[in-house]
């Protein structure tokens, strides 16, 4: 390997995770933050059985996630009387040979991060430092133009430049230069976590209502001695006129600023504005992407994670291909070295079939049956196979899962994206 050294914009779940991926096939490898500490943020998200069977083979086992979630059980769609639209088992329940998650997102990303520490050296972060360009160097290596946060600008040169920098990624901003605008369709999304008993079979990852107002909900913790779990929600209304609102991106906002918009939804398993009231805090953000891009390298400077693709949240697996990306870089860099090669494999590999998956998110994702149900029956039914058959529904789920990457037939027969005991150097 000699002196090779990739350079990581960034230090969220993508960025991490292909830290962890390339110490494990002997790659040095540095993380630069831009922020001063790392503190647990966020929410709820899934992992998905393709995402969890690469967290296992870089080390990270059940063990780990069971201090940060809980697998699911069932993944379901609801219609606007209660009455179920399409379940199914999830992760080992389905088939699998791995377990689907829900985690806390912060919790989640501070166990990747005191992993790498704890492997990898404290040194392997650099916190308080914002990689804002880079220059490919004409004897194939990159510097990577840092911002400390002091003020002071630095040059770090490496062998390779990875953009795990997010959806307002600098490096995707100088390698694409014309993209357009993020794209709003005019969704908002309000999340939250609350203190309940958790409904159907205790760990139900459940979508309800209809394209133009529903709510999600799962819990991201084991049940207690209580009954009770942190049940993970998020509602969202689609509004006509997206330039009439305010678009602004992950702030607090008081519960009854939206919670009418829910009025109604009661039944004997759920009171969703109880739900809703029974948080301690809200976030508001719009439900937001970006359009693909034709490539994700640029010589030895490469995107991953929101950075190449970030995509609507209808699928539930934006974290997951986030940890995909790290592990088919990490495979083609023991196939091509640490190289500009490897990253043009590693792009021609996924940057296609991941930009089809943002437009897919785009459309609704597997929440498509919602849409459907709404447009025959205004999501009110007593027979679902009136409205929609079971074969329609299943089809229509499990060409989603296979545009994802986690048809179940094909993961479980797949070999390991990055066999046991390789590294680059043998």
């Amino acid at each position: 390997m000699g002196e090779s050294r990739v350079m990581i914009a960034g230090g969220g779940i993508a960025g991490l995770s292909l830290a962890l991926t390339l110490h494990q096939i002997g790659v040095k490898a540095t993380v630069f933050e831009s922020v001063e500490e790392l503190r647990p943020l966020g929410v709820g998200i899934n992992l998905q059985p393709n995402a969890v069977r690469e967290l296992y083979d870089m080390g990270i086992g059940t063990g780990e996630l069971d201090k940060v979630g809980v697998p699911a059980l069932e993944w379901a769609l609801v219609g606007l009387n209660g009455n179920d639209i399409y379940a199914e088992p999830r992760g080992l329940e389905a088939g699998y040979n791995w377990p689907q998650y829900a985690v806390h997102r912060g919790r989640f990303h501070m166990a990747l991060y005191h992993a790498l520490v704890e492997r990898a050296g404290a040194e392997s972060v650099v916190l308080g430092a914002r990689v804002t360009g880079y220059e490919n160097n004409a004897d194939g290596g990159v510097t990577a133009i840092v911002e400390r946060a002091d003020g002071r600008v630095e040059r770090e040169s490496g062998t390779l430049l990875i953009g795990a920098d997010g959806i307002h990624s600098a490096i995707r901003a100088q390698m694409h230069p014309d993209q357009p605008p993020i794209h709003w369709g005019g969704a908002v999304m309000w999340r939250g976590t609350t203190r309940a008993k958790p409904i159907r079979t205790g760990s139900s990852f459940v979508g309800l209502g209809t394209h133009r107002q529903r709510m999600v909900i799962y819990p991201i913790s084991h049940v207690g001695a209580d009954g009770m779990a942190d049940i993970n929600w998020i509602a969202e209304v689609t509004y006509d006129d997206p330039d009439a609102r305010d678009s602004g991106w992950f702030r607090p906002v008081e519960i009854d600023a939206f919670v009418h918009h829910f009025d109604g939804w009661s039944w004997d398993w759920l009171d969703v504005p109880e739900l809703i009231r029974g948080a301690d805090i809200a976030y508001e953000n719009p439900m937001i992407d970006r359009d693909p891009i034709p490539t994700w390298r640029d010589g030895a400077v490469a995107l991953m994670g929101d950075a190449a693709h970030a995509m609507y949240p209808t699928g539930s697996n934006g974290a997951s291909q986030a940890i995909v990306d790290a592990r088919v870089m990490g495979a083609k860099m023991l196939a091509h070295g640490v190289s500009a090669e490897a990253l043009a494999a590693y792009d021609d590999t996924l940057c296609g079939p991941v930009s089809e998956l943002i437009l897919r998110n785009r459309g609704a994702g597997p929440f498509g049956l919602l849409n459907l149900v709404d447009e025959r029956c205004g999501g009110e039914f007593e027979d679902i196979d009136a409205v929609i058959s079971a074969e329609e529904r299943a089809a229509f789920m499990a060409g989603y899962k296979a545009a994802a990457g986690f048809a179940i037939e094909k993961l479980n027969s797949a070999p390991r994206t990055i066999a046991e005991g390789a590294t680059v150097t043998g």
